[in-house]
């Protein structure tokens, strides 16, 4: 393997838990790359080529779940299953899609109770997926600047700037719908049973990642030969030009070809320093790899070669995020 990239969560994300002094020295002797946009959107953006201001994923993802996205005159919003829990200081969204288990026999229970909702609105809910469901919408449609789930989860709802969303009748539209959606969700048997049995219930649904498929296609982008990720996302965008694979549980040792790792899911920070970056320092340093790459969700991005180990006068930061 010439060149690993690993893509990282924000530092933030591990809380208080400490990074070891060696792979801090290690990364410390890195050369700093120009930062990029914060955000998981703009970390996948720096590597997937879309049209300016476009981010059609759910178009993107039913090409993967179904063989219908690029059907005319249609665009397509994700409105993935949710869990919403109140607490004392708002409403936060706690999981969504993939993060709720869901079955098909869960899919069978709650749509047909959805369906009439945005079908009296003229849009169609499907879930190809039971982590992935789909409006569709006819193209040209206006659809509001609405939030990507990796980007809101966890937080306050009443926190995220909603300039996007906060008047006009097409977000009153999307609102109500939203509203709708819940008070079925909240009233519909099945939810009692997946409480009852320890799950949580599926109790909102959110809205994201609406449009068409771009009519000039996808460019390359500059993804590497290969992609491993989890992510139905970034699976999504890394499809366009190559085939993304499943994250294996460490570091598969080197290979010839180029590959990134998208590691931004793990919140272990040991699990991340020992089945992850040692393994990768040691390749390096043993000349299995020729480049390291790290670029993490706040944007900072790293280049670590093999004869960086040299620059012992580089003094460490206090950790990676320094």
């Amino acid at each position: 393997m010439t060149r690993a990239t690993f893509l990282l969560p924000a530092p933030s994300r591990f809380g208080a838990q400490r990074w070891t002094a060696d792979v801090v020295r290690a990364l410390g002797r890195a050369d700093r790359l120009p930062d990029g946009d914060a955000g998981r959107r703009a970390q996948l953006l720096r590597f997937a080529h879309l049209p300016s201001g476009r981010w059609p994923l759910a178009a993107l993802s039913r090409r993967l779940d179904a063989q219908d996205a690029d059907a005319p005159g249609i665009a397509w919003l994700r409105a993935d299953p949710a869990w919403l829990r109140p607490d004392i200081n708002g409403v936060r969204l706690m999981a969504h899609g993939e993060g709720l288990g869901l079955t098909r026999e869960d899919v069978d229970a709650l749509l047909p109770a959805l369906r009439p909702v945005f079908g009296d609105a003229g849009f169609l809910l499907d879930a190809p997926h039971p982590a992935r469901w789909y409006l569709q919408v006819p193209a040209g449609t206006r659809l509001p600047a609405f939030h990507d789930p990796a980007d809101a989860l966890g937080a306050d709802l009443a926190d995220l700037d909603d300039e996007a969303l906060d008047s006009g009748a097409d977000a009153r539209r999307w609102r109500a719908l939203a509203n709708e959606a819940q008070v079925t969700l909240h009233q519909h048997p099945w939810n009692a049973r997946r409480l009852a049995s320890g799950r949580p219930a599926v109790n909102a649904l959110w809205f994201w990642g609406g449009g068409a498929l771009p009519a000039q296609g996808l460019s390359g982008g500059d993804w590497p030969a290969r992609v491993h990720t989890d992510d139905p996302t970034c699976t999504a965008l890394a499809a366009a030009s190559v085939r993304a694979e499943p994250l294996p549980e460490a570091w598969p040792g080197s290979t010839p070809e180029a590959a990134l790792f998208d590691l931004t899911a793990l919140r272990d920070l040991r699990e991340l320093q020992q089945a992850w970056l040692a393994p990768a320092l040691a390749a390096l340093a043993d000349g299995g790899l020729d480049t390291l790459e790290v670029d993490d969700e706040s944007g900072r991005r790293l280049r670590l070669r093999r004869w960086h180990r040299l620059r012992i006068w580089r003094r460490a930061p206090r950790s990676p995020a320094a």
